[in-house]
């Protein structure tokens, strides 16, 4: 069983992800995280981030252990990742590791931009999760406050609506809802909520499956 989650920047994708994988005991993937390890390793090599070819270079090394790095989560690796990911080359190099993720025995959960379009299109569960801006951009705010990182609630809104722009009109696997996926809208849902509806939607989609 594949779960294929994507959506937007901070629309709760990641942690209904990570629930929904622990509820059905599959491993999960952020892929976000490959992304944002690309940008970081570009970053620390003093490398430009729009470098196609440095970035393609980065994304081909790139080694599991790189995504624990704690630098990962921050607000300005969000902003980064959003850059190489619309990089054609970088998404190429990346889509073998995705694909040998989700084959894993038993199925994977994967959260992304084009996980139900592109990296999973045969997913027999797709979602699409999404929110308002305004309330992505509050989620973000909070998050970023808790972790003591100073930053304005405008500054994050202008952020969100950036990488939406960004991440929705790139070339390559531009953020789009697959035709099969389901969407989810959270800007009124807490995380209990979202993940009712999504697993009410696995479930369906498991008997009808079976």
């Amino acid at each position: 069983m594949v779960i294929a989650i994507d959506g937007p920047a901070a629309s709760g994708k990641g942690t209904l992800a990570r629930r929904l994988a622990l509820h059905y005991g599959l491993p999960h993937l952020d892929t976000g995280l490959l992304y944002r390890a690309v940008a970081l390793a570009l970053i620390d090599a003093d490398r430009d981030l729009a470098d196609a070819a440095a970035a393609e270079d980065a994304a081909r090394s790139l080694r599991a252990e790189s995504l624990g790095d704690t630098r990962l989560r921050e607000r300005a690796m969000g902003e980064a990742a959003s850059v190489v990911s619309a990089i054609p080359a970088v998404r190429a190099a990346l889509l073998d590791w995705q694909r040998r993720f989700a084959a894993a025995p038993g199925g994977a959960v994967l959260d992304g931009r084009d996980i139900g379009t592109v990296v999973c299109p045969d997913a027999p569960v797709k979602l699409f999760i999404t929110a308002s801006p305004e309330e992505r951009a509050q989620r973000r705010y909070r998050e970023l406050g808790g972790r003591g990182e100073p930053v304005t609630f405008e500054a994050v809104l202008a952020d969100i609506v950036r990488r939406d722009a960004r991440d929705a009109d790139r070339a390559a696997a531009p953020l789009r809802i697959a035709d099969d996926a389901v969407v989810i809208d959270t800007t009124d849902l807490d995380a209990d909520g979202a993940f009712r509806a999504a697993t009410a939607v696995v479930d369906t989609r498991r008997r009808v499956g079976n």
